[in-house]
């Protein structure tokens, strides 16, 4: 009876049907409620939008004629929920990328993995062709920060209000 059972239990999981259906990546969904890849595109591109509106990147280029370099460093998730923040850190650099006006360099996870490489090519490229030590471009500032929630409900109604702090230090400086 036993073999029955999990026989029946085999069959019964096999007749549910399941349809996907593709979305343009472009598309909003909203499934939970809860912080999503919409919300990390959302929030990095203002984030973004507004870093690059302050004073601080014309202060830097007055004073240097140059692009400053950007690190996106740690970005800790506060929340109660599972929030990817290495997901929100990558969306942060594209937006740095692209907009043209910062250089942006690896944070210390990669570069690690850089360096590794590195050190194979100089033991099995040919000397033309692998690159050198000591040629790693410095950040001037650093970006970091914390996302939180506050959740406020009320009988069977909730809201939960993101908050995303981010800080840009001047890595010279402490700024």
């Amino acid at each position: 009876s036993l073999i029955a059972l999990s026989i029946m239990i085999l069959f019964a999981g096999m007749s549910c049907k399941r349809s996907v259906t593709r979305v343009s990546p472009d598309q909003q969904i909203d499934l939970s409620g809860r912080w999503n890849d919409t919300d990390s595109k959302l929030v990095s591109e203002e984030m973004v939008r507004d870093v690059l509106t302050r004073p601080w990147l014309e202060d830097f280029r007055a004073a240097t004629g140059e692009k400053p370099v950007v690190i996106v460093g740690m970005v800790s998730n506060k929340t109660s929920e599972h929030i990817e923040a290495e997901t929100f850190i990558k969306n942060v650099e594209k937006e740095f990328i692209n907009s043209g006006r910062v250089r942006v360099v690896q944070n210390s996870v990669f570069r690690e993995k850089l360096r590794e490489e590195r050190a194979d090519q100089n033991e099995f490229a040919s000397p033309e062709t692998a690159k050198k030590w000591g040629k790693e471009l410095g950040a001037d500032f650093m970006m970091f920060g914390v996302i939180s929630s506050i959740t406020d409900s009320y009988n069977k109604e909730k809201v939960v209000f993101y908050k995303v702090n981010l800080e840009l230090a001047n890595l010279q400086s402490n700024e």
